[in-house]
């Protein structure tokens, strides 16, 4: 199965082909760039330029000795550690013209892909039965996204706005001319930059075709870095459909009930708390092992606080959202998810009053890049006239929170479980099963219950 991903969306296209690659009849080796002139697109080369069309495809004479480099490649878009980097890739390259700006697309086989994607994800150096759980839940994911794909209709909606309410998701539909894309809107995906490891290599063929299957369809498996304790619904993050296994887990061995945080005050407690969980870790050896490089950066992830000055967050929320709401008064979280997240978010401000929603938005909305999550609680500081000066958001949980936890999955297959316990256990009422030549073929699923930690 091949699959596209979209990888840079800029005016210009700069890459090198390391090799010797092919559109119809001519060939293409080495530095190369695409630029889009008023009626066509550019591409340069040492031998001089020619007019190419949308949709412009090289591929390889030699799939396993040649490869290409995009340059200037953003990575992490719009979050705390976005940033620029050249990037390393197998397979076919194409550029496609998508009206305001060019878009590098990388075309090769999904297997090849997960080689990557679970070296981006986390790092290479991760355990191997945590290596082996992502190989199967993106290998679903990203399967459920095709299946998904091709049963949109043309009245799909995910964005409800009018004078009272913005209220919008962001998922496979945002896509319309490749697959996924190559950033954390979708799964990492960076090429062959980051460094492979014979576990990688493991990780990929004891799983090969191995997805996720909740009674006979694939599921659409999601993961985010920290759940923060409890998992999230899928329907509370993106469009209202009901999966069973995308459902509220408890983050530990013991599965000890936890009260209601949709409501309010148990929420409060709950974020203002440090439960013993799994993803409650601060064991350099097990976050080294689970993130890159870069996400090594954020520390305070399980439990975070900002502050903002009241007029720091209006010009901020006003930057971010397009909004006006004048001077704002008040924060006021109207409906919480299972896990403690914000799925609706009333902003009052002198000039507005308005309704935010679902986690994506209210995360943008609040930070200059992303809040770490939608799980927080709002503490107002007021002057000695009643006039609120100062918002402090209390938090926990990095991410969206909806199926596995990355850092919660790390500390698990620390402790000795194998990747289809962790599979069980953030993925509950599911079966592991084998995709051969297009047909699903059962293997043996995964325990009914977790097991105690060894």
């Amino acid at each position: 199965m091949n699959l596209s991903v979209g990888i840079l969306f800029a005016p210009c296209i700069k890459f090198r082909l390391n090799g010797i690659y092919r559109n119809e009849a001519q060939t293409y080796t080495g530095e190369c760039s695409v630029i889009k002139s008023e009626e066509a697109l550019i591409l340069q080369t040492s031998a001089g330029q020619q007019t190419i069309s949308s949709g412009f495809t090289l591929t390889p004479d030699e799939h396993e000795q040649a490869d290409f480099d995009l340059l200037d490649v953003v990575i992490g878009i719009h979050f705390h550690w976005e940033r620029t980097e050249n990037q390393k890739f197998k397979g076919a390259l194409q550029i496609l013209d998508e009206q305001q700006y060019l878009t590098a697309v990388n075309i090769l086989p999904l297997e090849d892909y997960l080689l990557s994607v679970i070296s981006s994800e986390m790092s290479a150096t991760s355990s191997l039965e945590l290596l082996k759980a992502h190989a199967v839940i993106s290998r679903s994911w990203l399967i459920a996204q095709k299946v998904k794909k091709e049963r949109l209709t043309a009245d799909y909606q995910s964005c409800l706005r009018d004078e009272n309410q913005y209220i919008r998701w962001f998922d496979r539909e945002d896509h319309d001319h490749f697959d996924v894309c190559a950033d954390d809107h979708c799964q990492r995906y960076q090429g062959i930059s980051k460094a492979y490891t014979p576990a990688v290599q493991q990780a990929i063929e004891a799983t090969g075709g191995e997805v996720l299957l909740y009674g006979e369809e694939i599921c659409d498996a999601r993961f985010s870095k920290c759940c923060g304790g409890v998992s999230e619904r899928f329907d509370n993050t993106w469009e209202p459909v009901n999966h069973p296994y995308l459902t509220k887990v408890i983050d530990s061995a013991s599965l000890t009930p936890v009260p209601d945080l949709s409501r309010e005050e148990h929420a409060k407690a709950w974020i203002t708390s440090a439960p013993d969980v799994f993803c409650n870790t601060r064991d350099k050896q097990v976050l080294s092992n689970v993130l890159n490089d870069y996400d090594q950066e954020t520390q305070d992830f399980f439990r975070w606080q900002i502050s903002y000055t009241t007029e720091e967050l209006s010009a901020l929320v006003k930057s971010k959202l397009g909004i006006d709401f004048g001077t704002i008064h008040a924060l006021e979280p109207l409906q919480r998810g299972v896990s403690g997240r914000i799925i609706r978010l009333r902003i009052s401000g002198s000039k507005k009053s308005m309704v935010i929603g679902k986690e994506l938005i209210i995360r943008k909305a609040l930070s200059p890049s992303h809040l770490y999550s939608s799980a927080f609680i709002i503490e107002t500081e007021k002057d000695s006239s009643g006039t609120p000066v100062r918002f402090t958001l209390k938090g926990a949980g990095w991410g969206h929170g909806v199926g596995l936890c990355q850092i919660g999955a790390a500390v698990m297959s620390a402790k000795g479980y194998n990747y289809k316990e962790i599979l069980t256990h953030y993925f509950p009422g599911t079966k592991i099963e084998t995709i051969e030549n297009g047909e699903l073929k059962m293997k043996t699923p995964p325990s009914a219950s977790l097991p105690p930690p060894l």
